[in-house]
């Protein structure tokens, strides 16, 4: 069993609710390192959702709504949904690509990458990739659209949504982050008991690490100095830290249950993790590893979010339940 290294303390958040959060020992109950601002409602949304992508330019925030075939569109600006894009297929994946203004979006239930214009979010095009189409990262020096799905590809697409590229996996792909230099990838393949190391020159798989100890990795993080791979595991739940050289595992530290997602916050040299457990952990820097800040109370099955450093806030995705509606979870970092 992971150790409990949090006492619990009521933490009044600057949306006036009361969290019964787990902090370290050791920090003061009006410290806590992570505070709701604000509930943003989605309105008769079902089920699970996914990924979030951002809009800067126009303070849009993009929900993958898996389990209601939509994609939900906030403007976290006014704090309301304006707009919803029906008609997809167990939407997974999302990306917003500037230069050209266009929303991307991978389907799980039919396989396609479907992309919208991001003005008015009219369909542009579609194209079948395969079963189970996930999650979705952008080239920022290319244009290029990384896509994850099948049994074991990563697709690199054209900005326009030509295919360009397959390089083939082990197994299906989860979270995945570009490296550094921008020719390698390195892709959480938990069905492989692997992380994998792609070559995009070579168009192939060059390495493949792994943690004997734990299995299920999901979540997936670069440190800001491009020497750390950030990995969560669900079994047992915790955060291992690899030396992006060589793959060697330099630290490991419990974390909760259930993670979909994993941030970097680079001004406090702190980590968010958000788990479907119904929590969203926050870890400290500390040398080579982290400990733990606290542990923040949510609602079971909110493990996906967005961390966006420019505006200082993390959004979770919090689905339905008998209690509330379906809705974005503002959260503001505090110092």
């Amino acid at each position: 069993m992971l150790p409990k290294p949090f006492g619990s303390a009521l933490v009044r958040t600057a949306a006036g609710l009361l969290l019964a959060v787990q902090l370290a020992p050791g920090r003061a109950a009006d410290t806590a390192p992570m505070l709701l601002d604000q509930k943003i409602p989605l309105g008769n949304v079902r089920g699970r959702i996914d990924h979030l992508a951002f809009d800067a330019a126009r303070h849009r925030l993009f929900i993958a709504e898996l389990g209601n075939d939509s994609i939900g569109i906030v403007d976290v600006s006014d704090g309301k949904l304006v707009h919803r894009i029906p008609g997809l297929h167990e939407p997974q994946g999302i990306a917003y690509l500037a230069s050209n203004d266009t929303v991307f979006v991978a389907n799980a239930g039919d396989g396609t990458v479907r992309w919208y214009n991001g003005s008015d979010y009219a369909s542009l095009g579609a194209m079948r990739l395969g079963e189970d189409a996930d999650n979705i990262r952008l080239d920022q020096r290319t244009g290029q659209v990384i896509v994850g799905y099948g049994q074991g590809a990563i697709a690199v697409l054209a900005p326009d949504g030509t295919k360009l590229e397959e390089i083939r996996l082990a197994g299906h792909p989860e979270s995945f982050q570009l490296g550094p230099q921008g020719s390698q990838i390195y892709v959480n393949v938990p069905d492989a008991h692997e992380i994998a190391v792609l070559d995009r020159d070579n168009g192939r798989q060059i390495a493949h690490w792994s943690l004997p100890s734990a299995r299920a990795n999901f979540p997936m993080a670069l440190d800001p100095s491009g020497e750390r791979l950030l990995v969560v595991y669900r079994k047992p739940a915790l955060l291992a830290v690899f030396d992006i050289k060589d793959g060697s595992a330099l630290a490991q530290v419990p974390t909760c249950g259930d993670a979909d997602d994993i941030w970097v916050d680079r001004k406090r040299r702190r980590i968010y993790i958000s788990c479907g457990e119904g929590a969203l952990d926050v870890l400290q820097e500390e040398g080579r590893s982290y400990r733990e800040l606290a542990r923040i109370p949510t609602v079971s099955g909110a493990r996906t979010s967005l961390f966006l450093p420019k505006l200082d806030r993390l959004f979770l995705a919090v689905r339905a339940s008998n209690r509330e509606g379906a809705a974005i979870w503002v959260f503001r970092p505090a110092d």
